[in-house]
């Protein structure tokens, strides 16, 4: 027997309507705060992700999955949303339609090589948002609350944000350099990953999980010690808009995030007893991001959510969503003639916005009812000889039980009026 691949999963009918539910809530709240919806390809050019996400992140060294087409290409199955989005921001000319910052969103499926784990796939669905053109902290704030909202709609409880400031590139630069020296005469100890970053990218060691306990990174410089002036600024009137949201979080000078496009504002979304993996959204400001794949100097900030990772957060919160499953209605046809008319009965049901089935097996009348509870019909609609003669259905309100005979051509009214209470 076939089995789907390690670190990726089938979504089965009775599970699928949770996805479902999520998405749509998702969408209604992009909505309201105008982010409009889209759609990448699921694989891009290679260089896309080397050059935005950055050579020296793990996502790029060892996660992504890359290949080489028939042409000759090398492709890579996306790893993350915000550099395909940036990318079609640059082709399609966004930065020149009227109303800006361009605001959008996504939900589509991502790939990472890496250990499958609780809340962790190889292939994943990521809901993101992208904000770009704006150098205004508000905005920031903005995607936070966006964040936080969906999370507080669907039920969630026991979240926190985690803030971070990366600054711009003099700050970033001036912490590098401290970094460096910092870790420079002891650097033989590290991983042979932190030592090839020490030149290349000395942020990224503090991302490492190899050496997270090393005396060496609980001293490292943090980066809000080399904040010039403006970066110090900009941080501060983010925090300002976070807290005339009421929306609480901790300044946690550790968090750098494992994307190399992030400036100034860095953020996660952590949920307490998910098990293995805390973080449930991650994003921040990547304001030379759109340069880097070939556009002009523009700002952007944007987030990420797993799908999978809210559905395990729901699921150890204890957490129901109110998901409808079944159909409104059920036809029985008892005999060849009444089988032809309810299967004609069924399509002008399906036709009046009712969700509806039949039998397609064969069995007899009381293993169809049995169907119709299995699928919580709330209208069963029967019809035999008599009904045929004529020209009318018996129709039964599951929920009060009261049956009553319905001409054929007042039936579809009568059904969507037992349905709308």
């Amino acid at each position: 027997m076939i089995q789907v691949p390690r670190g990726t999963a089938d979504v089965l009918p009775g599970e699928i309507e949770l996805w479902q539910y999520i998405e749509n809530a998702a969408r209604d709240i992009c909505r309201r705060y105008n982010y409009a919806e889209i759609r990448t390809p699921v694989f891009e050019h290679t260089e896309l992700f080397q050059r935005g996400v950055g050579e020296t992140t793990d996502i790029v060294e060892k996660e992504m999955y890359t290949f080489t087409d028939r042409g000759g290409r090398s492709l890579t199955l996306r790893p993350e949303g915000t550099a395909s989005t940036v990318r079609s921001y640059v082709e399609n000319k966004m930065f020149g339609l009227p109303n800006q910052p361009v605001k959008l969103y996504y939900i589509g499926q991502m790939f990472r090589y890496e250990r499958p784990q609780a809340g962790r796939m190889r292939q994943f669905t990521q809901f993101g948002v992208e904000a770009i053109g704006s150098h205004d902290p508000a905005i920031d704030a903005e995607t936070i609350a966006l964040a936080m909202r969906l999370y507080e709609e669907l039920g969630l409880k026991n979240l926190h944000v985690e803030l971070n400031s990366l600054g711009d590139a003099e700050s970033r630069q001036a912490h590098r350099d401290a970094l460096v020296k910092h870790f420079e005469p002891h650097i033989e100890e590290f991983c042979a990953d932190c030592q090839s970053r020490l030149a290349r990218n000395p942020l990224r060691i503090l991302d490492c999980k190899k050496d997270a306990d090393k005396e060496l990174m609980k001293t490292a410089p943090v980066i809000l010690d080399y904040l010039n002036e403006e970066s110090r600024t900009y941080f501060e009137k983010v925090k300002q808009h976070l807290d005339h949201l009421g929306i609480a979080y901790n300044v946690n000078p550790n968090l750098v995030r494992g994307l190399d496009y992030y400036t100034h504002t860095a953020f996660e979304i952590m949920e307490r007893g998910i098990g293995a993996v805390s973080t449930i959204c991650g994003g921040g400001r990547y304001n030379g991001l759109v340069e880097q794949v070939g556009g002009n100097d523009m700002p952007g900030i944007g987030f990420a959510m797993s799908i999978e990772r809210v559905l395990l957060a729901l699921k150890t919160q204890g957490i129901e969503l109110p998901i409808q499953q079944g159909v409104d209605c059920f036809v029985i046809g008892m005999g060849d003639e009444a089988e032809s008319k309810a299967f004609q009965l069924l399509d002008l049901l399906r036709a009046g916005g009712v969700s509806a089935d039949k039998d397609f097996m064969g069995r007899k009348m009381k293993a169809q009812l049995k169907a119709a509870d299995r699928l919580q019909a709330k209208a069963v609609v029967i019809i035999g000889e008599d009904e045929l003669a004529r020209e009318a259905a018996m129709v039964k309100n599951m929920a009060s039980g009261e049956q009553q005979e319905v001409p054929f051509d007042k039936l579809v009214a009568h059904v969507q009026e037992i349905c709308s209470k």
